[in-house]
């Protein structure tokens, strides 16, 4: 297994900052996770997990890397200093220089912040735009004392491929109403990075957008195309 090097999708991050998303290169995994998979709850061995995730840690140069534990909400946790357990959020930051945060995703969208002395990083699927994880992370680093905040937004299922229930789009329309989309069948759908986009434009932060669908390129997981699958990661460090 070749985990030396990982290999991270340009995010355009300004100085002092490190970071990116990774895709399935950077080691060959196996079975239903082929590549790089860093979700350490959907089946893989542990050991292979570990692995991986070490080898993001020494790719973004970093001292300890923190990945929480997702449930799509928008609770954000600050990280002082690495946990001994996994911290329980959607969305976390911190002002501790080699400290690396990050999400996984296997087509929500990966959000990466960073701000004067403060980074942050947040899960965002359907359930979490709806939520307000993304403007709870803005939230917290701002009270953290960030200023010139900037935002990547990263790669993930795009609306023409996300087909839902019209009740389900027409829900998430009410409260974000830049996330209604339809399919290329014409179809109810729902677009998350649209729909947090325009969260982070109406937060006042600019906002760049490494637009992929993760279902379109197999290069990234995505769980609506492969159901049982790995995850790819959202990482961000201050140097």
């Amino acid at each position: 297994m070749s985990t030396s090097t990982v290999p991270l999708l340009d995010a355009g991050l300004p100085a002092g900052v490190r970071g990116g998303f990774t895709t399935r290169a950077g080691a060959p995994g196996s079975g239903a996770y082929p590549g790089l998979n860093l979700g350490d709850h959907v089946g893989d061995d542990p050991a292979v997990v570990a692995a991986h995730r070490d080898a993001l840690r020494r790719s973004v140069r970093a001292d300890a890397l923190v990945v929480p534990q997702q449930v799509h909400g928008a609770q954000v946790v600050e990280v002082v200093s690495p946990p001994a357990t996994a911290p329980t959020a959607d969305a976390l930051f911190t002002r501790v220089p080699g400290i690396a945060v990050a999400v996984v995703v296997a087509d929500c969208v990966p959000v990466l912040v960073a701000g004067a002395g403060v980074v942050g990083v947040a899960h965002a699927g359907r359930p979490g735009l709806v939520a307000g994880v993304v403007p709870a992370l803005v939230g917290a680093v701002r009270a953290a004392g960030a200023r010139d905040l900037v935002a990547v937004v990263g790669p993930s299922i795009c609306g023409a491929c996300y087909e839902v229930p019209r009740q389900m789009a027409d829900d998430v329309a009410a409260l974000v109403p830049a996330a209604r989309a339809r399919t290329r069948r014409g179809t109810p759908a729902v677009d998350v990075a649209a729909g947090v986009l325009a969260q982070l434009a109406d937060l006042g932060v600019p906002a760049r957008h490494v637009a992929r669908c993760t279902s379109e390129h197999d290069d990234l997981f995505s769980y609506r195309r492969d159901g049982v699958t790995g995850r790819s990661g959202g990482v961000v460090v201050l140097a």
